[in-house]
């Protein structure tokens, strides 16, 4: 009995890592795009190593991007590991490794001379969608696209520093070498990228993570706790309770469901238990068995 547990163990373990690495990889993957398709040929430079890398390919046109995000993230790498130690960079090295691979990949596969369309507008909106897509899943799953994250690790354990505050400084001298090298205009379409990379990165992660909480308060529970344990699979609070009204004994059942399966339950209830009351509201943390992990 006691190997079959550690079987089955084994086996969750290794989907589970198995999950991550694909998912860290698809999201680099999709950074690699939004680097190569829509911030080199737009010279879209909005921080970190990719931005100081557009940069970088234009001060020094015999190199491409995919070029400087190798000595960027090759040399914060082993300024890491002198300040940090292998132990503490985890998997930010492959990471800033791999992100420089699938950028060179990608210009090497599919060079972009010029920019795919003469709508700029268009062009920024996609350079700031891919990118903060892959980062987005890339960070919900407890990772990081490397780069100037390493430059994070090392202020947090050598100085005092604010890292965000320093991390976004950073950000504005790249933005600020755009608009001198680039001009005003390409500038101005780095500091919206910059600004709109954050909300849309803040805004993947909560739609991937959205779960519905819903509370059901029935006369007829046992019709409800069925449906919820039967049909979707999910378990339930159940707490016995008074209306304040009418004094009447009633039951408040709640359980956390995703999209398709709250929709399910009301629907249940539009049916069988229209007497039912039922709210129903977003979350994009939840933490416990069935859903993200402690």
């Amino acid at each position: 009995m006691i190997d079959l547990v550690k079987n089955a163990f084994k086996k969750e373990t290794m989907l589970a890592n198995v999950r991550f690495f694909i998912l860290l990889n698809l999201g680099l993957v999709l950074t690699a795009l939004g680097i190569v398709w829509f911030k080199t040929p737009n010279h879209f430079a909005f921080g970190g190593t990719s931005g100081l890398s557009v940069l970088l390919s234009a001060l020094f046109p015999q190199f491409n991007v995919g070029f400087f995000m190798w000595v960027l993230n090759m040399a914060l790498v082993v300024l890491g590991f002198f300040t940090l130690g292998i132990s503490c960079m985890g998997w930010t090295v492959y990471s800033s490794m791999a992100l420089s691979f699938y950028v060179s990949l990608c210009e090497a596969i599919w060079p972009m001379t010029a920019p795919f369309t003469n709508d700029t507008l268009l062009e920024l909106i996609f350079a700031v969608l891919l990118p903060a897509i892959g980062s987005a899943i890339v960070f919900n799953i407890g990772a990081s696209t490397g780069g100037t994250d390493i430059v994070a690790l090392i202020l947090t354990k050598h100085s005092s520093l604010n890292i965000g505050t320093a991390l976004m400084a950073s950000d504005i001298l790249i933005v600020s070498g755009a608009a001198l090298i680039f001009g005003v205009q390409t500038g101005l379409y780095c500091i919206l990228g910059l600004i709109g990379k954050s909300f849309v990165v803040d805004g993947v992660i909560e739609s991937i993570n959205q779960r519905k909480v819903c509370t059901v308060v029935t006369s007829n529970p046992e019709d409800v706790t069925d449906f919820i344990l039967d049909e979707l699979h999910r378990s339930a609070t159940v707490e016995e309770a008074q209306g304040a009204y009418t004094g009447k004994s009633m039951t408040v059942i709640m359980t956390v469901l995703t999209r398709r399966e709250a929709t399910h339950l009301r629907n249940f209830l539009r049916m069988n238990d229209n007497h039912a009351f039922i709210t129903i509201v977003n979350s994009s943390e939840i933490i416990g068995k069935g859903f993200r992990a402690v």
